[in-house]
C-alpha cells in the first residue's frame, strides 16, 4: 500500500489516549503513520484524582481549561494530532439509586446525532483503522459506553455519501478495534511474575473484584508489540497530572518486569473489511499489503 497509513483512537476524556493504547500510537507515530486522538468532551466534570493537587482552587475552578492543556503536553509527547468533539462530560454518577445525569451532557445526547460530529472527523482525516472501547466502555462511565455507541454508528456511516451529506466526502475506515489493555491474562502474568520475585504486586484486589463479575473474557485478537515506548506511554500519562499520581499504583511494576513479562498492547478486532488472519500483530494487518 503506497498511501499514508492513518490511525484514530477515539476517546471520551482527555487522558484515556494515555492510558489505553498510548504505546501503540508512540510506535506507530515512530514508523511514519498518521494518527489522530479524537476526544469526546473536555473532561469538564472529572474528579481531581491526585491527592497532591486536591484541594487547589485553582484547579478547581478552572478544571477545563488545566486539562486541555495537560491534553496538549500529552499529545506533544506521544507525537499524535488531537481534535475535541466538542461535548460536555456527563461525570461518574454514584450513590444507590444512581442520581440523574446532568443536563445536555454527552452521554444524554441523541447517538445519531453525536455521532455526526465524528462521521465529520473520520472523512476529513481518512483513516484506515479506528481504535474505541467496547460495549462496556472499558468500565461503565456513561461517557465511555456513549464513545462506544456514536463510533460504532460513525463507522458505518462514514462510507455511505447518503449519510450526514453535510459532514464531507464519504470515506469508509477498514478496521475497528476494541482497546482491551486492562485484560486478566496481562495482569495475572505481570501479578505472578511480581510475586516470583518477592515484590508487592498491585494486581491482587484487581483479581479478587474479577472474580465477583460474571462478565465474559474478551476475546484478544491482536498484540502489538510496543515494548520501546512503554516510557513515552508512562510520560504521556503523567502529564495528565490531575489525573495521576506519579507515585501511584499505575507506576508500581517496574519497566524491566513489564517489558520481559508482557511487551505487548492488546486489541480485539470488531469489524474488518479486509483479510486478515488471527491473532494478529499489527492493526495495519490486511491492509499495508493491499
Amino acid at each position: 500500500m503506497t498511501e499514508q497509513l492513518r490511525l484514530m483512537a477515539v476517546h471520551a476524556h482527555p487522558d484515556d489516549e494515555s492510558s489505553k493504547g498510548a504505546a501503540t500510537m508512540a510506535k506507530y507515530v515512530s514508523e511514519g503513520v498518521d494518527v489522530l486522538v479524537a476526544t469526546c468532551t473536555g473532561g469538564e466534570r472529572g474528579s481531581i484524582l491526585n491527592p497532591k493537587l486536591q484541594g487547589d482552587p485553582y484547579i478547581e475552578e478552572h478544571i477545563h481549561e488545566v486539562r486541555a492543556k495537560e491534553m496538549d503536553e500529552a499529545r506533544e509527547i506521544l507525537g499524535v494530532k488531537q481534535e475535541w468533539l466538542g461535548f460536555v462530560d456527563s461525570g461518574l454518577p454514584e450513590g444507590d439509586p444512581l442520581p440523574p445525569l446532568p443536563e445536555g451532557c454527552f452521554a444524554l445526547q441523541d447517538v445519531d446525532e453525536a455521532a455526526g460530529a465524528l462521521v465529520k472527523l473520520i472523512r476529513s482525516f481518512r483513516p484506515q483503522v479506528i481504535t474505541t472501547y467496547d460495549e462496556n466502555g472499558g468500565y461503565p462511565h456513561p461517557d465511555h459506553i456513549m464513545t462506544h455507541k456514536i463510533t460504532m454508528v460513525a463507522f458505518e456511516a462514514a462510507g455511505d455519501p447518503e449519510k450526514y451529506p453535510e459532514a464531507g466526502p464519504a470515506w469508509q475506515p477498514q478496521k475497528l478495534y476494541y482497546n482491551q489493555g486492562f485484560n486478566r491474562p496481562r495482569t495475572v502474568a505481570l501479578h505472578e511474575a511480581l510475586l516470583a520475585r518477592g515484590l508487592d504486586s498491585p494486581y491482587g484486589e484487581w483479581l479478587e473484584r474479577w472474580k465477583e463479575f460474571s462478565r465474559r473474557e474478551r476475546t484478544l485478537t491482536t498484540y502489538v508489540p510496543c515494548a520501546d515506548f512503554f516510557e513515552i506511554r508512562d510520560k504521556a500519562l503523567i502529564a495528565h497530572r490531575t489525573q495521576i499520581d506519579p507515585d501511584g499504583g499505575w507506576f508500581r511494576v517496574p519497566m524491566d518486569i513489564q517489558k520481559e513479562v508482557w511487551p505487548t498492547e492488546e486489541y480485539e478486532l470488531a469489524k474488518s473489511l479486509v483479510d486478515t488472519s488471527l491473532p494478529e500483530d499489527d492493526l495495519f494487518a490486511g491492509i499495508r499489503n493491499n
